[in-house]
């Protein structure tokens, strides 16, 4: 490493150098330059063989269409981007086996080249993650010598893909839900993989998801953790004589209840005898019973039963309210009940129905208000039927549909080079929506008075940037006949350096997850509800000024071949 490429790594913070923060490895140890396809060391060495490795290129990273049908995509992965590249090295391992994988013929100062080879003059600039994001607008632009620069496009693509795939997965979950639910992401069993499953909690968390169940995900990112028991701990329990210390000091440890077992079932005959709730229920499930009781025994402050094991309204709620009222006497609060199978929508009603007659029968305030969480391959569909049915649920734990992003399997991110050597580059497609958009170009979000987002305009790096107030002729990329002049009331610009590489540009810190989740949340917040409804969605604007769309098509009739008749 040069001197000049050694000032800039500790300036960005590679090796641990960094005026400020500085930049970890990748959360997952298996991301390392060899997670890439053999394609880009093939062409690196043929780059290098041709002396063009140094050329310096620009390349854009984006997605050509929203996912799930939707109209509007978040943006994840950045930050493990920049650990990625801030700690880009080839190791003598890896050397040792590319050099056993690439053909015998390549040259051992190829080899020598590697084993010096950094992100040092690798610049990147992107769109803050949590941003809401669209169509063709790149996502990073990464600009640096081209050898180097192809190498990332596979970690980058890998990296971002899946990411703002469930995060947006899980955003349109938190929509659909509405603000004043919770959701808990409870997919890890489901996930592809322990990277899947870690990755599910980071973003679902991201995309405005409460809580997770997984606890490396809980120790790796600070999220916080849900989770009670199963239907094995119900079904695990004969009867109630297997629960031999029966003891619980109150909450204010003034007193114990040195039998709180016959406390319960005191409490269920009352219920039993109860006028209000006659003809609900008979005999409980007494093997249930001692679970619930063995399980508020342990967890007094945080008991939370799953109530469907043998029969939710004839033995599992009866049973709770039971537990329940027994921790009320001696000062606890239950925290609620989980369904996990049958007609969630009308089981959570007859619930609530239960305890709102708990409540008023033996006067414990807000008993009626117990929460309710339901689970059992919950999707956004069955969100949304459940608000139409109407429901009583408080809380949604969600899992196999969530992280495996059932509805749609790829976001299809693409990393283009648009220009190499100050020179713009396009790549050309009979498919219209596969042609890119050619040289180095800045991004705008254009604001209208009512401060929602009009559109995203993209512009060439010389051109002058919008302006408030300041009409604007905004192009549809490929399409002449759609066209709009827009006066924006506020005028964001998108990319922003998160890897300066020598340009000495000023790097943007990568914020904390909680910052990520409350900018996702922000962002969406701020889209026009046209936008984001779930059927028929009103698709969001992405234009080029008049002048990068005159640039467009003069490139696209430079580059394409001329045909021939005879």
């Amino acid at each position: 490493m040069g001197e000049e490429a050694a000032a800039a790594a500790a300036a960005n913070g590679l090796n641990g150098g960094s005026p400020g923060r500085a930049v970890g490895g990748p959360t997952n140890p298996m991301v390392t330059p060899l997670l890439t396809d053999l394609y880009q060391f093939t062409m690196a060495y043929a780059y290098w063989k041709a002396g063009k490795h140094q050329e310096r290129a620009v390349f854009d990273l984006f997605f050509r269409k929203n996912p799930f049908g939707g109209e509007y995509t978040i943006f994840a992965g950045l930050e493990e981007c920049i650990r990625f590249i801030a700690n880009f090295k080839i190791s003598e391992e890896e050397i040792s086996f590319l050099m056993q994988c690439l053909p015998p013929s390549c040259e051992d100062g190829f080899f020598d080249y590697l084993r010096e080879l950094d992100c040092s003059d690798v610049e990147v600039y992107a769109i803050p993650e949590g941003s809401v994001v669209f169509p063709k607008v790149p996502l990073l632009r990464v600009e640096g010598p081209i050898a180097v620069v192809q190498l990332l496009e596979t970690p980058f693509v890998n990296l971002i893909n899946y990411a703002s795939l469930v995060t947006t997965n899980a955003a349109r979950h938190r929509f659909v839900a509405g603000k004043s639910k919770s959701l808990l992401e409870f997919g890890l069993r489901r996930a592809q993989g322990p990277d899947g499953g870690i990755g599910a909690s980071k973003y679902c968390y991201m995309g405005g998801f409460d809580a997770t169940s997984n606890v490396a995900a809980g120790k790796l990112f600070g999220i916080p953790l849900r989770g009670t028991h199963s239907h094995a701990f119900v079904s695990s329990y004969m009867n109630i004589d297997e629960i031999a210390e029966k003891s619980l000091c109150s909450s204010n440890g003034s007193t114990t209840c040195e039998d709180f077992v016959s406390l319960v079932q005191s409490w269920l005959g009352k219920i039993q005898r109860s006028k209000p709730l006659h003809g609900i229920f008979g005999e409980t499930n007494q093997s249930e019973l001692a679970a619930f009781t063995s399980y508020a025994l342990a967890f007094p402050t945080n008991f939370l039963a799953l109530v469907d094991t043998y029969d939710v309204m004839r033995s599992g709620i009866p049973n709770f309210c039971a537990v329940a009222l027994a921790l009320h006497s001696l000062g606890y609060k239950a925290v609620g009940i989980r369904l996990d199978s049958g007609d969630l929508a009308y089981l959570s009603c007859q619930a609530r129905q239960f305890f709102g007659s708990v409540e008023k029968e033996f006067g414990v305030p807000d008993f009626g208000k117990t929460t309710i969480t339901a689970s059992n391959d919950l999707n956004e569909e069955t969100l949304d039927a459940l608000n139409k049915q109407g429901h009583e649920v408080d809380a949604y734990g969600i899992g196999t549909y969530l992280v495996t992003c059932y509805a749609q399997a790829a976001l299809g991110c693409v990393f283009k080079l648009v220009e190499i050597n100050n020179q713009p580059r396009i790549k050309l497609s009979e498919d219209v929506s596969k042609v890119s958009i050619p040289c180095k170009k800045r991004s705008y979000r254009l604001y209208g008075k009512e401060g929602y987002p009009l559109l995203d305009i993209m512009i060439g790096e010389n051109e002058p940037p919008p302006k408030v107030g300041e009409r604007i002729l905004c192009r549809h990329p490929f399409n002449e006949s759609k066209r709009a002049n827009v006066v924006p009331q506020h005028v964001e610009e998108l990319l922003k350096c998160y890897w300066p590489g020598l340009s000495g540009k000023r790097r943007e810190e990568l914020p904390p997850l909680e910052e990520l989740r409350e900018r996702c949340m922000k962002q969406l917040d701020q889209m026009r509800p046209d936008h984001m409804r779930r059927l028929n969605p009103t698709p969001y604007k992405v234009s080029v000024s008049a002048k990068l769309y005159d640039f467009i098509h003069f490139l696209w009739l430079n580059e394409a071949p001329v045909g021939e008749l005879e």
